[in-house]
């Protein structure tokens, strides 16, 4: 017989600087789901969010979020000096109640500030210990499977504690189940999540139409159409605790809760727009936007982001635009290869510093009461473009620090950044 899950530390974790977004999301979603006392116990901490749920709060925000990475529960915690208390620590789970000996596990270890010298060799400990422990339930152990295990175990290691989690997700929740082939390093699902929270746009009536002017693969406006159409992130995948022994007690109620988010989709309430210059990416960008059931809710046009006309009286603008040369204009270094994997073009061929000061210039002429919202790892980005950003979120991209800018956008104006009325003052704390 299964066992019974009782409520359990979660722990939700995130790309840095998306930690208080991710918080208000789950305190909505559990809100939203009659669990008060669930999103009371929510925390904002580096690198996630923290709270005590049950297994049906586990399911859902696997369901449901779109910012966190993962969903991990807690069956382990406790002190420790060297790799012997690990093994210990593993040793007291029951870890029959979680797989059997047929089933296949694998184990990561993440450290801050841990004395010991291998993480590998305390991964190897934590997986002795859970075969020592099935091995002695039923004279059975399982096996080690690296790719798709069943259970999927995270160590994490602070100076003298350690905890032990089991992965509920599986794949990363920014795989999002729609997406067949990858175009040129696209980004995460999950930082486009973020960029779309933190400029405050929810698909509600009064947040107005979006644009991605510049929206390669499509991810942008792919999710900010699902938000607009109310379509649960989790419900084109499947997630690891599907096959994990508790949650079979868990199917019905995990078979109801997709029915009833299955039954929240409806029809987008603000129009998203989209477009790039290289028919070839609005063309890739339209059979995702297929596959993610939105392609209804998308208008795409292959255009020049420099001549694309405003597609609505008021709007918000969110892109993140090619990289290339404001990383490393010799092309040396990681941070310039890692810039180029991410689209290197520009319209037109020409500098950055020329297409942004173009790209300024048209929307101070076509897009007067917009809000512009860029992501770049380039800190005087609002010099080239002659605009003064209102506030600015620092946010990672991969494994380029950048910043999420927004624009006030005013007409005729050389400087287009006195935020309007009602705007929110720049977050000087965020750019220390």
């Amino acid at each position: 017989m299964p066992a019974v899950l009782n409520p359990s530390p979660l722990f939700l974790p995130c790309a840095a600087g998306v930690e208080p977004l991710l918080a208000d999301e789950v305190r909505a979603i559990l809100t939203a789901a009659g669990a008060p006392r669930a999103a009371e116990s929510v925390r904002a901490e580096r690198g996630g969010v923290s709270l005590i749920g049950s297994a049906a709060t586990a399911m859902r925000l696997n369901l449901e979020s779109r910012l966190a990475q993962r969903v991990l529960w807690q069956v382990a915690e406790g002190g420790y000096r060297d790799e012997r208390d690990l093994y210990e620590l593993a040793c007291s789970v029951r870890w029959s109640d979680w797989i059997t000996p047929r089933q296949t596990l694998r184990v990561d270890t993440t450290a801050v500030r841990s004395p010991l010298q291998s993480l590998h060799f305390a991964s190897l400990r934590i997986k002795d210990a859970v075969c020592d422990v099935m091995r002695e339930d039923s004279g059975e152990r399982p096996n080690v499977d690296p790719h798709r295990p069943d259970l999927s175990l995270v160590l994490h290691l602070h100076e003298d504690h350690a905890t032990i989690s089991v992965d509920l997700s599986g794949e990363a929740l920014f795989k999002r189940g729609w997406r067949e082939a990858k175009g040129e390093a696209p980004l995460k699902e999950t930082l486009a999540a973020a960029m779309l929270a933190a400029a405050g746009w929810h698909g509600r009536p009064e947040d107005g139409a979006l644009l991605d002017p510049c929206c390669g693969a499509g991810t942008i406006a792919i999710e900010a159409a699902q938000i607009a159409c109310g379509i649960a992130p989790g419900l084109q995948r499947s997630f690891a605790f599907e096959r994990l022994q508790p949650f079979r007690l868990e199917a019905p109620a995990w078979q109801a809760m997709k029915a009833e988010a299955r039954a929240r989709v409806h029809a987008p309430a603000v129009p998203v727009f989209a477009g790039d210059v290289s028919f070839r990416m609005t063309d890739f960008a339209t059979r995702n936007a297929e596959r993610a059931g939105v392609a209804h809710a998308i208008e795409f046009k292959t255009m020049d982001a420099l001549q694309r006309p405003c597609p609505a009286e008021r709007g918000v603008l969110v892109l993140n635009p090619p990289y290339g040369e404001r990383i490393d204009a010799k092309g040396t270094g990681s941070a310039g290869q890692a810039a180029r994997l991410v689209r290197e073009d520009f319209e037109g061929g020409g500098t950055s510093q020329a297409f942004f000061s173009s790209l300024a210039a048209h929307w101070k002429r076509h897009y007067a009461g917009w809000t512009a919202w860029v992501l770049t790892p380039d800190a005087k980005l609002g010099q080239a473009m002659r605009l003064k950003e209102s506030r600015r979120v620092p946010m990672w991209n991969g494994p380029i620090e950048c910043r999420l800018l927004r624009f006030d956008l005013v007409a005729g104006s050389n400087r287009a950044g006195r935020p309007a009325e009602g705007a929110p003052a720049r977050d000087a704390d965020q750019d220390a």
